[in-house]
């Protein structure tokens, strides 16, 4: 059982506390506040998912000692560090796209001509009942 006294135990609490205040936030926000957002979380040098990433990859390091030690079972250790592996995978391709996320954070230039209207992506399906 954690003791829930402890600083770095609160302090991972107030984050999740926080992240779920900040999803809240993305979910409610306009188009592009929600850009800004996603593009600051996602952004994988300075934003939450490399930070997240570190975390996981600094629990996979606590558990490969405590493991090979006895104190945890190996599948801990190799599910941590499977995970961190997975997290900066993923970091990687969405880094890739951050970009794209940003210019929707960008103002819309005023101009003279009609702007087109938006196309939608092949990834875009439409269900039908």
């Amino acid at each position: 059982m954690t003791d829930s006294n402890l600083p770095s135990v609160q302090l991972a609490d107030a984050i999740t506390a926080q992240i779920g205040q900040l999803r809240r936030h993305l979910a409610l926000a306009p188009p592009h506040e929600q850009a800004q957002i996603l593009a600051t979380v996602l952004d994988y040098d300075t934003g939450l998912l490399g930070e997240v990433t570190e975390l996981v990859s600094t629990g996979s390091r606590f558990a490969k000692v405590h493991s090979e030690r006895g104190v945890l079972p190996p599948e801990v250790w190799l599910a941590l560090g499977r995970a961190a592996n997975e997290l900066d995978s993923v970091g990687a391709n969405l880094n890739e796209h951050t970009g794209s996320i940003k210019k929707v954070t960008a103002p819309a230039i005023a101009s003279s001509r009609p702007t087109a209207a938006p196309v939608a992506s092949a990834m875009v399906f439409r269900r039908r009942r």
